[in-house]
């Protein structure tokens, strides 16, 4: 069972997501556990403040690293954890990340906010920072959450039909081709005849055409790194 442990100034903000559809099943199956930690918990200061100016001057406040370095050390314990830095500084959180950090057994998730965290902090105990893209958020609240979505839904038998994670986007490097349901035709629209022909071979080739066809389109840079036939 994977443990994951949020470290963050604002808790509540977790309550919805780790409690609802397939996260909240997946705690139910006891294939995840997911504990949230309010970091001001591990702060030394009588008014439980977790920010300083910085040291040379500038805007914004940072985050000091005695309570962040505490934080982790006192959730981390004596297991072996994988500890993440969400900011705009990491490295691109991907799907090859996700499945990674999936086949893990510990993950701590260190939300950052205001102008970011003390660099001692990533020295002392942080194994790795991610980022969801190349923007600037207000904290690492809604990364850590994309993080948790990403990585719940790959643990075996979270989504119940494995094969459902085989087609879709990001795996071999393509864009999941279109999907369709009922009715066949919608406003004028229909739905391609291949489809409902029963043939499976077709169908497969059919959705292969599309994928790389879709991703040339949207996504040239993930055809760069394979080639497909």
């Amino acid at each position: 069972m994977l443990t994951i442990d949020i470290i963050t100034i604002f808790p509540e903000m977790f309550s919805s997501i780790l409690d609802e559809s397939i996260l909240k099943r997946a705690q139910e199956k006891e294939l995840v556990t997911f504990r949230v930690h309010d970091l001001r918990d591990f702060t030394k200061d009588p008014h439980r403040k977790v920010d300083d100016r910085p040291f040379g001057g500038g805007p914004g406040m940072v985050m000091t690293p005695q309570p962040l370095v505490d934080a982790v050390k006192k959730v981390k314990g004596r297991r072996k954890a994988h500890v993440i830095y969400l900011c705009p500084g990491g490295v691109t959180f991907t799907q090859a990340k996700a499945k990674a950090l999936a086949k893990e057994k510990n993950i701590i998730l260190v939300c950052g906010h205001y102008e970011g965290i003390d660099e001692r902090v990533r020295e002392t105990v942080v194994d790795e920072s991610l980022s969801i893209g190349d923007y600037v958020l207000t904290g690492g609240e809604v990364p850590a959450m994309v993080v948790v979505d990403a990585v719940t839904r790959l643990i075996p038998g979270v989504l119940g039909k494995e094969a459902s994670l085989e087609d879709e986007s990001f795996e071999n490097n393509l864009l999941e081709y279109p999907q369709y349901t009922r009715p066949a035709n919608f406003c004028g629209k229909s739905v391609p005849a291949v489809l409902l022909s029963g043939n499976h071979q077709a169908v497969k080739k059919w959705r292969m055409e599309q994928s790389v066809l879709r991703t040339t389109r949207f996504r040239p840079d993930l055809l760069k790194e394979k080639k497909y036939k």
